[in-house]
């Protein structure tokens, strides 16, 4: 291709402009973590450089950029080129693709160069990168255009290394390898390698809280002072809802105020005892680990099967917690806790951990899929729980971002290559509640009846009348009616998935054993470890996947962690095991080494988030370069290394927090103005960040002001009451109609904390969805909060609130009959605070309106039903066809207090009881 006069210029590059240019690229080379070469910041590169400025700037910008954001499209798969545009060689990007063709790039005229105006996203349909989420930065942009108006250079590799040496600030990282010798150079900014380095050591003065110390640095760094310390009743509602989930009693309350004014710091720690001792602790923390493991008792798909028995894991977790079980062991238990012991319960039942994530294997599945499937899912599980590292970012290809290669990934799943599905049979333990097996068994036992009476009845009716289907037939007729067929596999479906839900009562654990891979067809009920775990089945290869495809194997790989963290971190280098060996503890124990870099910060750091709502480091699952860098990392350091020192514990840790003043500051500041003009984001905690209650936290508010709420500890999931709607809906699984849900019959059953409610992958509590509960098909780091109107629609209307108010008014009236005290009694109990004068008339003229409205009126009682007649269509004919389905659970349904059971008062003192389960400061911690 001939250059023009003026593209010669452009290239030769030698204009005052351009020099001056090249020094402001220069100085704007990449940085990485640990400097082995260091260039001087005061060097005048564009000076004595040998090399060009568009031979720089590409060097030390654009290839990189080329490798990390086109590549994988047009270069890494040289049978697959996209669009026709090679992006391997100058050669081949001057030629263009099948659009543009030769207009791509134009050397020295970067603005008209199609390869910088796709960048820029403004040609319709060509937006490069297509994803929206990977779009190139303004900088980026004009990385491309100026290395066209350079010359669009395209140096060897030698040329680059060399430049890059001289010129790059900081360091290559030493991994393991990556898959091109261009990732194993490359460099990375050291700021975002800070989690692989070494926790420092800080002194902190004896006189000082070490976390207001370091806060409190920060604020005057800025110059800013912190807000002065909470209202007692605020603190007490903070500390009650922070460490077990739910509001303080009244009694509490005026205890604590009491303690408080005596002696602050005292009542906080005498305060945070007491609720770390209430087995609600477990529950609440629980919760919180349970959102990051995706705890949920189906496996979700297309059959969406029951997991009768992970409901052990759920009760495994919150006794860990209630008995602060040391956090290194409760990393070992749930890696590698049949591999420590095969006979202890606690030990097998933690490891139902690895089969938290969705999976199932049908008969229209491949096995060697499926299985990849949950190799994938495990390994990025335990990358992001323990290690803050979503690794399925690095399955296809080295990682984008951080000092992760391929090989690691593949090394860490080769730890659970021998790692196989088991429900063996473990016994319960002490400790594990047993109640209410009894009535759950006789419900299914209800449920498989009910189907089988049908099944027998329709089996009957289709000998009777079948006929056979002639070639010329129209399909379906038989000489039965459209849903007949449809029925009989939708009854035999559900009827195998309810005998498999028998299995929840019996001493079983969601679990996994150590051994070879046995292929299945079909998984559609219990599995158990075989005798001889070696004797059948296949080795898996440990192999790198080319492109992350099962059938694709690659270079071998040896079970390991991630070698980053070893060579930056200081870590003892060890081999892990293959073979039979028992390679999930090798692992457990490298995670919770002492001089492991990531695990002691990734814990402190979610715990942290848990009381604050944000992290010291802003993402808690992802440490790398795309997640927020930590506000205080020296902090963090701090707290790292005091929670090894002290044990692994998570309620010494609690304590610590809980006891500063950073903690029980005011969420309201003295000069909010000036807050805001230094600390738009809040990220300093000159004042305590008011959050909403979870979702869980809100239904169990609601009972516990209500007095409906049981607050018995495990056992069984409950099925409370779901919006009708929702509930009866069909709910379409692999073969026909899965059964429709119903709520445990009696309130007591129902009522219980939110942790327990059944968590069904395809059948999500509108109640929960509407208030942020996230899905449990993905780690979910920290609970976000929107604010939309479908949630003030259901703090209104709900059913549930409608219950909730009911039921709390009827509590106040049993107590007291004086107007005066049961507002009294109604802010305390809701609010923690006893109402200011005008708050108490507002209310009290607003139950006086309420009482004359609801006078006279008339409500039915409820009456449900114990069937239902569904409507769906055949699978075979396309026809809808009606069907009854029984509902046993509705024979002896005992509903929550009910307007028909209430006089004209009580009912008006429920308006008003609704109204403060409305108020922000029911709904959020202050």
């Amino acid at each position: 291709m001939q250059l023009t006069a003026t593209q010669r210029i452009a290239r030769q590059g030698q204009t005052v402009i351009e020099m001056a240019v090249g020094i402001i690229l220069c100085s704007l080379c990449i940085s990485v973590a640990m400097p082995l070469q260091a260039a001087d910041p005061d060097t005048d590169m564009a000076a004595t450089s040998e090399w060009g400025d568009g031979e720089m700037l590409f060097a030390l910008k654009v290839s990189q950029l080329f490798a990390d954001k086109c590549n994988a499209c047009h270069g890494d798969d040289p049978d697959n080129i996209e669009g026709g545009f090679d992006m391997r060689s100058r050669e081949s990007i001057l030629v263009g693709g099948d659009a543009f063709e030769d207009t791509v790039v134009l050397p020295g005229i970067g603005q008209k160069s199609m390869l910088h105006v796709v960048t820029t996203r403004r040609e319709s349909g060509y937006e490069m990168p297509p994803k929206e989420s990977e779009k190139l930065t303004e900088e980026q942009v004009n990385w491309i255009r100026k290395w066209i108006d350079l010359g669009a250079s395209w140096p060897n590799q030698s040329t680059i290394e060399s430049i890059r040496n001289k010129y790059a600030q900081g360091v290559q990282v030493p991994t393991s390898g990556g898959l091109s010798d261009d990732w194993s150079n490359r460099r990375y900014q050291s700021e975002h390698l800070w989690a692989y380095r070494p926790t420092q050591n800080s002194v902190v003065p004896d006189d000082q809280h070490p976390i207001d110390y370091f806060v409190n640095k920060a604020l005057r760094q800025k110059d800013l002072e912190p807000a002065a310390d909470a209202l007692p009743y605020e603190v007490c509602r903070r500390l009650s809802f922070g460490l077990t989930g739910l509001p303080p009693s009244v009694q509490q309350t005026a205890n604590f105020a009491k303690s408080y004014s005596a002696d602050t710091q005292k009542a906080v720690a005498d305060y945070a005892d007491t609720l770390m001792s209430s087995p609600h602790y477990g529950e609440h923390f629980g919760r919180h680990w349970l959102d990051v493991g995706r705890y949920a008792d189906s496996a979700g798909f297309a059959n969406d099967y029951a997991r009768p028995n992970a409901w052990r894991y759920r009760d495994y977790v919150i006794r860990a917690f209630n008995n602060d079980l040391p956090y290194s062991d409760f990393v070992r238990q749930q890696i590698a806790g049949d591999e420590l012991s095969n006979t202890d319960s606690d030990n097998l039942i933690a490891t139902g951990f690895l089969r938290m994530g969705p999976w199932e294997q049908t008969s229209m599945s491949v096995f060697r899929v499926t299985r990849q499937q949950w190799l994938d899912d495990v390994t990025d599980s335990v990358g992001q729980t323990f290690l803050a590292h979503p690794l399925q970012c690095c399955k296809c290809h080295d990682h984008k971002f951080d000092p992760l290669p391929t090989r690691d990934y593949y090394s860490v799943m080769a730890v659970f290559s021998t790692t196989q599905f088991a429900e063996p049979d473990v016994p319960f333990t002490d400790d594990e509640c047993q109640t209410g097996f009894e009535a759950g068994d006789q419900w299914t036992t209800a449920k498989i009846e009910a189907y089988k009476k049908q099944q027998q009845e329709l089996s009957q009716k289709i000998a009777a009348k079948r006929k056979t289907e002639s070639a010329n037939a129209k399909i379906g007729d038989n000489g039965l009616d459209p849903g007949d067929e449809a029925s009989q596999a939708r009854m035999n479906k559900n009827i195998k998935r309810h005998e498999w839900e028998l299995d929840k009562t019996r001493p079983i654990a969601l679990s996994v054993y150590t051994g070879k891979t046995v292929a299945r067809n079909n998984v559609s009920g219990r599995l158990t470890v075989p005798l001889n775990p070696w004797k059948k089945g296949y080795f898996e290869k440990d192999t790198i996947l080319t492109g992350g495809d099962a059938f694709s194997p690659g270079a071998p790989v040896t079970p390991g962690a991630l070698s980053a963290a070893e060579r930056i971190g200081d870590m003892p280098s060890r081999p892990f095991p293959s073979g039979k060996g028992k390679r999930r503890m090798a692992l457990a124990d490298w995670i919770i080494h002492d001089d492991n870099p990531l695990t002691s910060r990734v814990i402190v750091n979610r715990v942290w988030s848990w009381h604050f709502g944000k992290g010291i480091a802003g993402n808690p699952n992802n440490f790398g370069a795309t997640g927020r860098l930590p506000t205080h990392p020296e902090l963090l350091d701090y707290l790292a290394n005091w929670f090894v020192d002290n044990g692994w514990s998570i309620k010494k840790l609690n304590r610590l927090i809980v006891q500063s003043q950073t903690y029980r500051r005011s969420s309201r500041h003295l000069n909010p103005e000036q807050v805001e003009a230094k600390d738009p984001k809040r990220d300093l905690y000159a004042t305590f960040l008011p959050r909403r209650l979870t979702a869980e936290e809100m239904r169990d508010a609601l009972l516990s002001c209500s007095g409906e709420l049981n607050r018995q500890i495990g056992g069984l999931p409950c099925r409370p009451d779901l919006n009708q709607e929702v509930a009866m809906q069909p709910r379409q699984i692999m073969g026909g109609t899965a059964s429709v849900y119903e709520p445990d019959a009696l309130p007591q059953q129902r009522n219980r904390r939110s942790i327990y409610a059944e968590k069904i992958r395809g059948l999500r509590d509108p109640f929960f969805e509407t208030f942020n509960q996230p899905g449990p098909d993905r780690s979910c780091e920290l609970r976000e909060t929107s604010t939309v109107a479908p949630q003030a629609f259901t703090l209104l209307n709900a059913q549930e609130m409608q219950d909730r108010s009911l039921a709390f008014a009827k509590s106040l009236l049993s107590r007291n009959d004086d107007a005066d005290d049961v507002v009294q009694d109604a802010f305390q109990i809701a609010l923690a605070r006893i109402p200011i004068e005008s708050e108490l008339q507002a209310v009290k003229s607003h139950w006086d309106r309420a009482i004359k409205s609801e006078q006279g009126k008339l409500y039915e009682p409820v009456r449900l039903d114990t069937k239902i007649v569904r409507t769906v269509m055949a699978e075979k004919t396309g026809e809808p066809y009606d069907f009854i389905e029984i509902m046993p659970a509705y024979a002896n349904y005992v509903p929550d207090v009910q307007p028909s059971q209430l006089d004209a008062r009580t009912r008006a003192l429920g308006q008003v009881c609704l109204v403060l389960m409305n108020l922000n400061e029911f709904s959020y911690l202050d």
